[in-house]
């Protein structure tokens, strides 16, 4: 027979816990879930079906789901992730969209356990994530009354003042739904683009998109920067890292405290002894603006300036009598540095063959060069004036 449910009113006399919150801190599924499954008849205690979910139980001995026994409750486990635009926050979508854990097979250590994303993020969402398998960890930061802050980054276009922005400070309604308090800053701006920066602690379906568009403002990017203590940093996209288990200790004691202050957010160094799956985010300082965009982008590598060829390899001529030079053959018009550049060092075209030759002294006082030489060039000892070997 299946253990009688214990009535709210008596719920201080009690010694156990309702099964529902059991199964959820044991991680099986969200306490909403676990409801679903008992309803469902899946979860049973012997070969008895459950079919309330305020049975309450000093423990999980004995109580099955699907038929498999349920684990014992591990210790709470949280993990950052950084989830890119494109994904689904869900365990699987039934128009066969990829889902967040697609993303995080690669993401995550091979010891993870069964993971529950706190909160959800939209299909062209990115930003911060985070994922436990505590589920009454999960279901004390999604409550608005808990009041963790959650940051926003929102590259729009349109026409806004920080004065309209400043109003959303007393909240809003919009189509009859009340929004509460939104802390919203002009970031930047260049001409009708700009990057708006909000902080809410609600976080209602599609919240910062709805307030956005009902200034009449185009959303063309979304990005979660933090949730509570915990910040995106240098996570690079789809990459993954678990906080350490002083921190989420620390965390769940701090959560219920008014403003959530009693804890500090977490650095990149304390990322950085956290343990991480791939690449770890970096404790450097940044530029304040480089938050809203993705991971600064490494400067281009300077490409190194053509060498000029070497004539005497590539078998041509060096030299003409009078020993002024000849480069011409090194490429064709118009390929040189310069358009017309026939790659002469002096860039001046090639005298025509059928140009009268000038008679008399050279203006720079030298002697008009002899007639040429029919005979092999560059033969015989060298003269003064004459050509190289």
């Amino acid at each position: 027979m299946s253990p009688t449910p214990t009535p709210p009113e008596s719920a201080g006399a009690r010694t156990g816990e309702r099964i529902a919150k059991l199964l959820a801190r044991a991680g099986v599924a969200s306490r909403r879930e676990v409801e679903r499954m008992i309803a469902e008849g899946r979860v049973k205690l012997g070969e008895e079906v459950l079919t309330t979910a305020n049975t309450v139980l000093p423990n999980l001995k004995g109580v099955t789901v699907d038929g498999k026994p349920v684990k014992a409750a591990e210790p709470a486990r949280l993990f950052v992730f950084h989830k890119p635009a494109g994904l689904i926050t869900a365990e699987r979508d039934p128009a066969g969209r990829p889902t967040i854990y697609t993303a995080l097979r690669n993401a995550l250590p091979e010891n993870a356990p069964r993971l529950m994303p706190v909160g959800r993020l939209d299909f062209n969402t990115e930003g911060l994530l985070l994922l436990t398998n505590d589920g009454e960890l999960k279901r004390a930061m999604e409550l608005p009354a808990t009041g963790i802050p959650r940051t926003y980054r929102a590259r729009t276009f349109g026409a806004i003042t920080q004065d309209q922005l400043e109003s959303l400070i007393e909240g809003i309604e919009i189509d009859g739904v009340r929004y509460g308090k939104i802390d919203a800053n002009m970031e930047r701006s260049a001409g009708r683009n700009q990057w708006i920066e909000l902080t809410l602690t609600e976080g209602k379906n599609r919240e910062v998109r709805r307030v956005l568009e009902h200034f009449g403002l185009e959303v063309s990017r979304l990005l979660r920067t933090s949730y509570g203590p915990f910040e995106l940093l240098d996570l690079p996209r789809g990459a993954a890292v678990e906080i350490r288990q002083v921190d989420v200790e620390r965390f769940r004691k701090s959560i219920g405290t008014p403003g959530t202050s009693a804890m500090e957010p977490l650095t990149a160094h304390d990322y950085a002894r956290a343990r991480v799956r791939g690449i770890a985010p970096t404790p450097r300082a940044r530029e304040p603006e480089r938050r809203l965009s993705e991971a600064p982008r490494k400067p281009a590598a300077k490409k190194p300036l053509p060498r000029k060829p070497d004539p005497e390899k590539l078998g041509l001529e060096t030299s003409r009598p009078g020993g002024r030079s000849n480069r011409q053959g090194l490429g064709r018009p118009g390929q040189g540095r310069n358009a017309g550049d026939t790659g002469d060092s002096a860039a001046r075209p090639a005298p025509r063959r059928d140009a009268p030759r000038r008679d008399g002294p050279r203006r720079d006082g030298a002697s008009k060069p002899g007639p040429r030489s029919s005979g092999p060039r560059n033969s015989g000892p060298r003269k003064p004036g004459g050509p190289r070997k």
